[in-house]
């Protein structure tokens, strides 16, 4: 079984979404602070970390930052906050998804089944060319790297993927909803998403995130990797 670590301080939301995971066949370990929940995940490492963004001492933001300094464990963020502002500041924290309160758990289990089969097999969604390079951007699927310059890139798990599917299409625009289908497995989902991991690789990858050179926006259409 999967292992999910779920960061809720609210006692009722916590005891009731821990039960609704364990019915749809996970294991939980439920903490009420962020605090708890880093020591948690060092101790005994989950599959994947729930939390919430309003958490009392340190907030869902820093815990996130601080998980994400450990490993690159899925993070999605489980919040009544809807706001871009929260949404954005979230994932550009270092969660790789973010759901909306009141939870549907049936939702909630399909995106970390996705999340998981994101993880376990990576060789279904990247191609099998062992170099895809894009002028100074070299993007290596079966080595797990990306490199600029020749020089090593850090990406995130879901950065990778992300690039990898844009790679697997050079010059050709993806939409949105095609890249929430392909990277995070969703069928729905908020696009921000897609745009605050876009954002995120160009700081990486581009000399001048205000001009990119290599992952282009088409407006109106979505996104393109190009030399």
């Amino acid at each position: 079984m999967s292992a999910v670590l779920l960061i809720e301080d609210d006692d009722r939301i916590r005891l009731s979404l821990a039960m609704a995971l364990e019915d749809e066949g996970y294991t939980a370990h439920a903490v009420a602070t962020a605090e708890e929940g880093i020591a948690a995940q060092r101790r005994q490492p989950a599959d994947t970390v729930l939390v919430d963004l309003m958490l009392p001492g340190m907030d869902g933001y820093e815990c996130i930052r601080q998980l994400r300094r450990d490993d690159d464990v899925p993070i999605v963020v489980v919040s009544a906050r809807d706001d871009t502002h929260d949404i954005v500041a979230a994932l550009e924290a270092g969660a790789d998804d973010y759901v909306v309160k009141p939870v549907a758990v049936k939702e909630l289990a399909a995106r970390l089944r996705a999340l998981r089969r994101r993880a376990r097999a990576p060789q279904a969604v990247v191609p099998v060319t062992s170099v895809l390079a894009f002028g100074d951007l070299e993007v290596r699927p079966e080595a797990g790297e990306v490199r600029l310059g020749g020089e090593l890139v850090a990406v995130t798990r879901t950065e990778f993927r992300l690039l990898c599917e844009l790679a697997d299409h050079p010059g050709l625009v993806l939409s949105r909803q095609q890249l929430l289908q392909r990277v995070w497995g969703h069928e729905f989902g908020d696009e921000r998403v897609v745009d605050v991991h876009v954002g995120r690789l160009r700081h990486k990858i581009e000399t001048d995130t205000g001009h990119p050179r290599h992952l282009v926006t088409v407006r109106g259409l979505g996104y393109k990797l190009q030399p």
